[in-house]
């Protein structure tokens, strides 16, 4: 019996970390806000962002983790100049998430994911840590689904395959 459970609780793990092609509908379905206080589905911003190379980074102006990143996630932008950067916000609050971007200088789309970590969005892309970051390739296929802050060589890596 122990061996059976623990079995299940194996497979149970491997399977939510698995590696994801697409977006669920629930996430395309998702809205986030605009810098501009506009609401937009993650499924419209991909469309933005069609026939480019995307890396999304999932952040908060609170988070550690991110704000330690966030020197390596600019290198990467630089050595990547040609792909297209979005990012979404996990803060509390707009003014925290207008000032993060602001203070830490990033470049790129900005979005807002109003109801955090554990709401819509962040339960449809199984966000259980940030700084998280996902790469979609032109055809709008993801790449990697599931990288943290100690992944940058994979995500470097990644990027220089698909150009």
């Amino acid at each position: 019996m122990k061996r059976l459970l623990l079995l299940v609780l194996i497979s149970a793990t491997l399977s939510c970390q698995a590696q994801k092609t697409e977006f669920t509908k629930s996430a395309l379905k998702t809205e986030l806000l605009a810098l501009d206080g506009k609401e937009i589905t993650f499924g419209d911003i991909l469309k933005k962002h069609q026939g480019k190379t995307v890396v999304i980074e999932m952040w908060a102006s609170w988070c550690g983790d991110c704000v330690k990143a966030m020197p390596k996630f600019k290198e990467l932008q630089n050595n990547h100049p040609e792909v297209d950067y979005v990012f979404v916000s996990m803060d509390k609050a707009d003014d925290k998430w207008k000032a993060g971007i602001e203070k830490h200088q990033l470049k790129g789309d900005h979005f807002w994911a109003v109801d955090g970590m554990k709401g819509k969005f962040g339960q449809a892309i199984d966000l259980d840590w940030i700084p998280r970051y996902i790469v979609v390739d032109k055809t709008g296929k993801i790449v990697l689904y599931r990288a943290v802050e100690t992944d940058f060589e994979k995500i470097d890596t990644t990027l220089k395959t698909l150009l």
